[in-house]
Formats: structure tokens, sequence, C-alpha cells
């Protein structure tokens, strides 16, 4: 079985040593390999642009006192392809003002030692993280998530930054709420992510952790607005008016989406019956959250349930947001084996697989190679990942219902391997 074979990761020392070993020299070779990439080192001088050269863009007009004028997707489109000697991919701005302090520093480096400092520094802080949640099954985690690690490290994006900051969450909760509260309000660089476990401290009245969290808001919210004038929030807002236009109309590159709107529209449904879908799992996604701090079967596992679910409620979520199922999943491992049969868990750990390697094999096929352009066709490439999180969910919600129920009793052979 699959779970099996997964789980047999962890059957010694020495193994679980050597495929850590493994996977962070093919982490730190991708690192390696994408930094040359975005420095258009040798045959990578004519390319397009990624996730993180929006980043450097938008750092560079934190400095030239026009901020606002990236948010507003025109302008934006004549700065990215001034900046790609060129025409240009599809990437409107639609973070937060704090995101945009965050990324200012980035303005005073090339794009290439910019890049390589945002993801290795990203990137311990995840595995560390991670690695202070999960313990002996590190190296079950890292396998299984592989692919979300290459694929986020691929563009640049900020998805360990926000895994790791959910994790800190998780580890504080119990006992340094303000930490974790803090933690929760940096999540404000990407609310939609931090939904479901505001939801759960609420449900397990963590005061002190959502009464930190509303206060880094407010004082960062307080600061961008002295920073930026109050312009900023009215550019930020006419910027998430339009990127739901574009969303509607199927512009986003939807292949990478892992949401159930993206799922369902690249399926062919019409975009008002994909957006009903949508709630409807954003709707199951919280109802999983209040069923684990109701039934609670422990404390771990609702808690690990909830940051998995977390990458299900918008519509907007990437392939490089999957980091935060491997927080998710470090959570729940240690009562799977109970609360699971092997098939359930064979299922989960392949779904986790399946919507980080769908997006990484996509995002290959299309990649710039050898100075060629990405194929103008890729709106053809289905939305795979959006189908394996609704179907992760409906596990979740099922491992729930059940209970503190045990699963049915594993064979021998597979008992001998936990």
């Amino acid at each position: 079985m699959f779970a099996e074979t997964l789980e047999a990761v962890q059957s010694s020392p020495s193994k679980r040593a050597a495929y850590v070993r493994f996977v962070l020299v093919a982490l730190a070779a991708i690192v390696l390999f994408k930094t040359f990439w975005f420095a258009r080192w040798g045959a990578w001088t004519d390319r397009e642009l990624a996730d993180f050269d929006a980043f450097h863009i938008v750092a560079l007009h934190v400095w030239r006192g026009d901020l606002d004028q990236v948010y507003h997707f025109e302008a934006l489109l004549r700065m990215q392809m001034e900046a790609a000697g060129g025409a240009t991919g599809f990437m409107p701005w639609t973070y937060p003002p704090q995101y945009d302090l965050l990324v200012a520093p980035f303005a005073f480096l090339p794009v290439g030692v910019g890049y390589l400092l945002f993801t290795t520094a990203t990137l311990a802080l995840y595995l560390v993280t991670l690695h202070a949640m999960v313990g002996r099954n590190f190296a079950q985690v890292l396998v299984i998530l592989f692919p979300a690690l290459a694929i986020t490290i691929g563009c640049g994006q900020n998805g360990f930054l926000t895994g790791a900051l959910i994790g800190l969450v998780c580890l504080n909760v119990e006992r340094r709420q303000w930490l974790a509260g803090f933690a929760l309000g940096a999540m404000v660089i990407k609310p939609h992510l931090a939904i479901a476990a505001g939801l759960y401290l609420l449900m397990t009245r963590r005061w002190i952790a959502l009464g930190t969290a509303a206060t880094v808001v407010l004082v960062s919210s307080l600061l961008c607005t002295l920073l930026f004038g109050w312009q900023i929030w009215t550019a930020w807002l006419g910027a998430i008016r339009e990127s739901a236009s574009f969303l509607e109309q199927g512009f986003y590159p939807l292949f990478r989406m892992i949401s159930a709107y993206a799922a369902l529209y690249k399926a062919g449904l019409p975009a008002s019956v994909a957006f009903w879908g949508q709630a409807a799992v954003a709707g199951a996604a919280l109802l999983a959250v209040l069923l684990g701090a109701v039934r609670n079967p422990s404390s771990k596992f609702s808690l690990g349930v909830t940051v998995m679910v977390s990458v299900m409620i918008s519509p907007y979520a990437y392939d490089y947001d999957l980091p935060m199922l491997g927080i998710g999943l470090a959570l729940i491992l240690p009562d799977l084996a109970k609360l699971a049969s092997q098939r359930e868990r064979s299922a989960i750990y392949g779904l986790v697989l399946l919507a980080g390697a769908y997006g990484l094999l996509q995002s290959g096929r299309l990649a710039v190679q050898f100075g060629q352009k990405a194929d103008p066709d890729q709106h053809f490439a289905p939305a795979i990942g959006g189908f394996a999180l609704m179907a992760l969910l409906v596990l979740l919600l099922r491992l729930l219902v059940r209970g503190t129920q045990p699963a049915p009793a594993l064979p021998q052979t597979a008992q001998a391997t936990e």
C-alpha cells in the first residue's frame, strides 16, 4: 500500500537521515539553479517575469513614491513590460500594503541576489518550524511535500513565509498566546489564508492571541497609512475588485490554482456556478474547523485540520500556497494511524502529492527553456489541484465526523512499520 511505503521512510534513523539529506540537497540545487535564472545569467538573459520579479518591481516603486500605481493593472503591466524588455505574463498586484513594506528592502539588491536571500531565508524558517512540529516524521513529510516545496522555490513566492507563520501560530497557541497572535497578525500579508486559524482561535477562546493579532493588524495598517497615505487603501481595494473581474474572465493561470473555483471553471462550468461551488467548499472547510473544535479528537489533530483547510477557502489560492498543508500534515500525523485506515492515509498522502506535483509538472512543461517562451495555449490544462483538495476535504470531514472512534485494525505487517 502507498501509505505503508511512505511510512517506511521512518523505519530507522539511518533511513530518515538519508531521505532528509536527499530532499535538502535537491531543494538547494533548485534554489541555486533558479538564482542564476532570476539573475538572467547565460541562456536566461531573455526570459519572462516570475513572481519574485513582481516583488522586486513593487519594492522599487515603494521608494519612488508612486506605490499606488502598482495596484492599477495597466500601469503595472507597463512596469512589468519595461522590466522584462518586452511582453510578459499576467501578474496583477493585490497584496495589502503591509506586504509592500516587507519587500521594500529588496529594491536595493539585484533581482537574483534578492531572490536568493528571500527564498533561502523563508525556506530555512519554514523547515525549522516544520521540524519543530513534526519531529521524527520530518523525512516522511518532506517526501510528501517535495513537489510543493520545489514549485514554491521555482517561482520565488512566499508560501514558505506564510507556512512558517501559521506554524508559529500552532506551536505557540497553548503556552505563548501573544507570540501565536503576533504570527497570526503577520498573516495580514495574505489574510485569506488566516481565516480558518482565526476561527479556530475564536472557537477555542484564545483571547490573548486574537487580541494580539488584531493589534498587529491595526498598528501595521496605521504605519502603512502614515507612509503611503490614505489613497493606498483605495488603490488596494480597487485592485481587489479588478482581480475579481479578471478571475471571472479566466485571465489568471487557473491550471496553477488549487481552488474549487479554478477546478470547476476549467472543467467547463460557468463562472457563476464555479463561484457557488467555491462558496460551498469554503463553507465545508469552515465546518471542518468547527467540528474539530467541538469534537476535538485531539488538539493537534483539530488544529492540523484547521491549517489544511486554510488553503481551501478562497478562490484565489495557488500551488505555491501548499507548504501550509505540510504544517497541517505534521500536526495530524501522530493521530492519523488511530483515526484513519491505511487506505484513507494513502489517499491523504497521495492527494497532497498530486496537488503539488501537477502544478510542478505543468510549470515545467510551460517553463521558459533555452530562451524559448512558454506555450501560449496553457489555458487548455485543467486545474487538477483543486479537485485533489476537494477530495482531501471530504476525507478530513469524514475523519472528524467519525470522531475518536478507532479506525479498522491494520494488518500486523503494516503495524510493524508504524
